[in-house]
């Protein structure tokens, strides 16, 4: 009888405290792409325009790399408008001009030295568009708290979002506040760039392009892996008759 009292009172403690628990449980804002979350810190958006570059400026900085896919347009000439794939050499060859290297520059440049070379001979003042239509030499490392880790390639213009989505989504202990984007850059430094996931899912920061060899990084939201460990930990204590349902 003794023992069943103590088996009892042991119980109800823990009932006790698991329902203190999830009283002092913070409130989370709904949002298929955090289901569990620590309360978002203010969003500096001074902080965040300056750390979010605007699209077109990546876009611009891109540079060409083997397997790309460009689609070439030339003003009032048929034949020298094409999609081409870029060869492992970075070369690529076009009708009047032969073969050209498109790797290690970017659109723009592609353009103006695709120009050039037609106006040496052939035509007076050419106009040159050149658009990427897959960027195939590129890929994303994605880790930390997502659904599923890995390498991916990004084949056209991608965001945060997306590669978020391609990853299936952070997991349930992730902090949607904490994406870290680690960029090398052309000096052989490494750039780190902060997101809020929260804030560019409500419009109020841009989602950002990713480069290529970029890895972006999902932080790990403190409380919510406490809370989760907490109550796995409680169901296994449970499970195993530790502390025995008595009628």
């Amino acid at each position: 009888m003794h023992d069943s009292s103590i088996r009892k009172s042991g119980f109800w403690c823990a009932f006790a405290c698991l329902v203190l628990l999830i009283a002092a449980r913070p409130t989370f804002a709904e949002s298929p792409a955090q289901p569990i979350s620590a309360t978002p810190a203010p969003v500096d958006n001074a902080l965040l325009e300056r750390q979010l570059a605007p699209a077109s400026t990546e876009l611009d900085e891109y540079q060409i790399g083997p397997h790309d896919l460009i689609e070439i347009s030339v003003f009032q000439v048929t034949e020298m408008s094409r999609t081409v794939r870029v060869n492992a050499q970075g070369l690529i060859s076009l009708p009047l001009l032969g073969i050209v290297r498109a790797g290690g520059l970017s659109a723009n440049e592609l353009e103006a030295t695709l120009a050039a070379k037609l106006s040496e001979n052939l035509l007076q003042d050419p106009q040159v568009s050149v658009f990427i239509k897959e960027f195939a030499s590129q890929r994303v490392v994605v880790e930390g708290s997502i659904v599923k880790l890995g390498v991916y390639p990004l084949t056209g213009k991608t965001t945060l979002m997306q590669v978020i989505a391609m990853a299936s989504g952070i997991d349930p202990v992730a902090d949607p506040t904490n994406i870290r984007i680690f960029r090398q850059l052309p000096d052989g430094k490494r750039e780190v760039l902060t997101y809020d996931l929260i804030a560019i899912h409500e419009g109020k920061a841009e989602d950002p392009l990713i480069k290529g060899n970029d890895t972006v990084i999902v932080g790990r939201s403190a409380s919510a892996a406490f809370f989760r460990d907490f109550i796995n930990g409680v169901r296994g204590f449970v499970g195993f008759g530790t502390i025995p349902l008595v009628h």
